[in-house]
């Protein structure tokens, strides 16, 4: 599973051949959840403060996000995104 950006910490990650809708996962410590990419619906558990920078990236991000997914499932390499600063 590709690495696309770390920041604080936090892992984020897409898997390459992966079921809808879009999403990414992120990990921190032993915690990990999922991100929908359109809707910003989170499923797992996090630590609050790293949860909020974890969607603050999202907002930031959502576009980057999503032209990741279309080239996983195009089958091609996923571009790194700039980290939370």
């Amino acid at each position: 599973m590709p690495e696309i950006s770390r920041f604080l910490g936090i892992i984020i990650r897409m898997y390459l051949r992966e079921h809808a809708p879009p999403h990414f996962h992120a990990e921190y410590g032993e915690y990990e959840i999922t991100v929908d990419i359109q809707t910003g619906v989170v499923t797992g558990r996090f630590p609050r403060r790293a949860l909020n920078a974890v969607l603050d990236w999202y907002v930031l991000h959502q576009d980057e996000l999503m032209a990741n997914w279309q080239a996983a499932i195009d089958r091609k390499p996923l571009s790194k995104i700039e980290p939370l600063e």
